[in-house]
Parts: structure tokens; C-alpha cells; sequence
């Protein structure tokens, strides 16, 4: 099962090495990784994406917990959080072709980043799962070379609800 995890960290030399480390150590493979800075200039998030068992990720979250300089681990739980990624995307573009291009990335929301003779690159921020469909169906026009941040993610806004209790109305 894959799992996205978000850990904060001490914006300091060597965090990120230690983290991957540990991964690799236990034989454990980051599928996606990205890092940025956030609200506070003196800390980082880490988002990462790992498949493992449940069991697995419980050992995980603490293994990197007991690393220097991590402050928080937090899974992403599908639902309750919110996950994006960007891509680049060059493909092939000839002016006949250009037409069904556009109006595939204005399906995608997706922008025009740069023009060229005989290509286009796309720009595309959306659900990983978007951006998957969206490559899927410019593979056939000829994708020349492709880039994705990874995934990064929060916590939703709003707490999901809880279930409403159904009240029994008496008539008199």
C-alpha cells in the first residue's frame, strides 16, 4: 500500500541525507520526494511517498521521528488531505497538431510554458492522477521529455465531518 508521509524538519545541512538514509537502510523505496521550505524560514517539509505495509509505516514514522533535527511526521491520509504536483511536459507539436494539443491542456488546465517550432511545453499542476491521464494521452503525439516535482500535500482545512446522528421526532 502506498503511503504519503509529511515530515517537518530543522532547515539544516545533512536532514535530508539522514532521512533518505534511513530508508534505504531498512530497504524501504521513496517513490516520491519533494522538499520546500514553509510558514517558519528556520523549518522544511519533507513529503514523501513510500509503499509499505501499514506495520511497515508505524516503524518508519518512528524511525525518522527519533532522527536530529525532525520536529513532526504526519501521514496523509487519502480524504483528509490534500495532495498536488507539478510537471513539464515537452511533446512534440507540428502546426497541424497544434489545435487537438491546446485543447487537451485547456481540458487539463493546463498552460502553454514555452513555444517552439516543432514543440510545446505544458505546464500542469493538479492530483497526481491528473497528471498521469494528462501524459497518457500526449504519449501518442510524441512526448520528447517530461519532468514532476513529486507529490507535496497538507491537511485538509476543515476537519471531515462527523457522521449526524439521526434524532427521532416525536408528533404529538
Amino acid at each position: 500500500m502506498k503511503h504519503t508521509l509529511s515530515v517537518l524538519v530543522e532547515n539544516k545541512p545533512g536532514v535530508l541525507t539522514r532521512i533518505s538514509s534511513m530508508f534505504a537502510r531498512r530497504a524501504f523505496n521513496i517513490e516520491s520526494l519533494a522538499v520546500g521550505p514553509t510558514e517558519r524560514p528556520d523549518v522544511s517539509r519533507i513529503t514523501l511517498r513510500v509503499d509499505c505495509q501499514t506495520h511497515d509505516l508505524e516503524q518508519i514514522e518512528k524511525q525518522v521521528h527519533k532522527l536530529v533535527n525532525v520536529l513532526r511526521v504526519t501521514e496523509l491520509a487519502p480524504g483528509e488531505s490534500i495532495e498536488r504536483e507539478l510537471a513539464l511536459i515537452k511533446v512534440s507539436a507540428p502546426a497541424a497538431r497544434r489545435a487537438e494539443l491546446l485543447a487537451l491542456a485547456d481540458h487539463f488546465r493546463a498552460r502553454v510554458a514555452d513555444l517552439g517550432h516543432d514543440a510545446l511545453v505544458f505546464e500542469i499542476s493538479g492530483t497526481p492522477e491528473e497528471i498521469d491521464s494528462f501524459e497518457e494521452l500526449l504519449r501518442p503525439h510524441g512526448l520528447k521529455e517530461l519532468v514532476r516535482t513529486g507529490r507535496i500535500g497538507l491537511g485538509r482545512a476543515a476537519a471531515p465531518a462527523e457522521p449526524q446522528r439521526h434524532k427521532q421526532q416525536v408528533f404529538r
